[in-house]
């Protein structure tokens, strides 16, 4: 009993310190609208004052909503295909050798649509879970799930099932921070010239102009590196090491195209792409490829013959309908979706998901 007590207060003592980040930043947001609304603009008798207010308050509510999004967004799991079956994992737990066990490995994984390896080319296993990890797929050890990597500032795995709400966070939080330090600048001014009457509020307006003008520094160039992995189809953990495929190391083996890429997180209708509304393509367990050669263990499509020593651009196997979307040489942007659109737009998440790993 004394060890499994013991453990659980750890478990919780580690829960309470993951929370310290998003609870610095909620103190922090929380004073600075106290200072914006209350200290800075309510009691000035100003047309000008009036609108401050109001486009403060609308990027206030987008700047939290798409941080409330980002912390309370499940990842996403991996689908049962990718679980190993009770008779299988017998067998891989009869086998001692580590060759005979990739045999196996290599079977079940031969029916999954998976692209990457290890370093050493073996398939890549969760022997924790037991499951082969699908593709950009690793294992959180803080978060215990399945996905790209942790974010201590939203205590969660940033990956595919919130990876747009992530960069509109980012976006909107910097908005945030530039919007304060401007239309507080002139305040700023006249503190320092003695402009301002003798009360608490000229220095609420000082460490405002202060804070924001810090954070915009730290968000801009985080944001700006973040713009950067959307353009290039890359996780922050494949920018640090690049995906291994058969044929190799490909730091660009799932970009698609700036304009694909971009699609994938944002997705194709154009009016979701500044709102936390999950709009991403795909399903988070199967990612299209530019795969420089064609990896010979996966199945091609039905009627689908390569032509020898040519080079295959995408994945044989079938993809899901939004992924072969992104495959399509014209972009399919559009304001208005169709019938077809109706199940994947405006929901929160979707149901089966992904999740994390650092």
């Amino acid at each position: 009993m004394a060890p499994s007590g013991s453990r659980s207060i750890k478990r919780s003592c580690q829960t309470v310190l993951y929370w310290i980040p998003v609870i610095f930043i909620t103190l922090i947001v929380a004073w600075s609208y106290y200072a914006y609304v209350v200290q800075l603009c309510i009691g000035k008798d100003n047309s000008t004052v009036v609108v401050y207010l109001l486009a403060y308050h609308v990027v206030f509510i987008l700047f939290t909503w798409t941080y409330w999004q980002t912390i309370f967004t499940k990842p996403m799991n991996p689908l049962k295909e990718f679980h190993l079956s009770y008779s299988d994992k017998e067998l891989l737990e009869r086998e001692d050798r580590g060759e005979s066990q990739q045999e196996i490995l290599r079977r079940i994984a031969k029916d999954l649509p998976i692209y990457t390896r290890t370093m050493s080319g073996a398939i890549r296993f969760c022997d924790r879970c037991q499951l082969v990890k699908p593709d950009r797929c690793h294992h959180c050890s803080v978060c215990d799930k399945y996905d790209s990597a942790h974010g201590p500032m939203v205590n969660n795995c940033v990956g595919f099932s919130n990876y747009k709400f992530f960069m509109l966070f980012l976006a909107y939080s910097l908005l945030y921070c530039i919007f304060i330090t401007a239309t507080d600048l002139q305040y700023f001014i006249k503190f320092w010239t003695n402009g301002l009457p003798d009360t608490q509020a000229k220095f609420h307006i000082m460490f405002l102009f202060f804070a924001a003008s810090m954070f915009s520094v730290s968000l801009a160039s985080l944001f700006v590196y973040h713009c950067w992995l959307v353009c290039k189809n890359r996780s922050t953990l494949e920018a640090v090491r690049a995906p291994a495929f058969r044929h190799g190391a490909d730091k660009n083996g799932f970009s698609l195209g700036l304009s694909k890429n971009f699609r994938q997180v944002f997705g194709d209708e154009m009016r979701y792409w500044p709102f936390p509304v999950y709009s991403s393509l795909g399903d988070g367990c199967s990612f299209p490829t530019c795969l420089v050669n064609q990896d010979p263990e996966q199945p091609t499509s039905p009627g689908h013959n390569p032509p020898p020593n040519k080079s295959h651009q995408f994945p044989a196997k079938p993809l899901r309908e939004s992924q072969s979307r992104l495959l399509n040489s014209a972009p399919s942007w559009t304001e208005n979706g169709g019938a077809e659109d109706k199940e994947r737009r405006g929901t929160s998440n979707p149901a089966m998901a992904i999740e994390n790993e650092t």
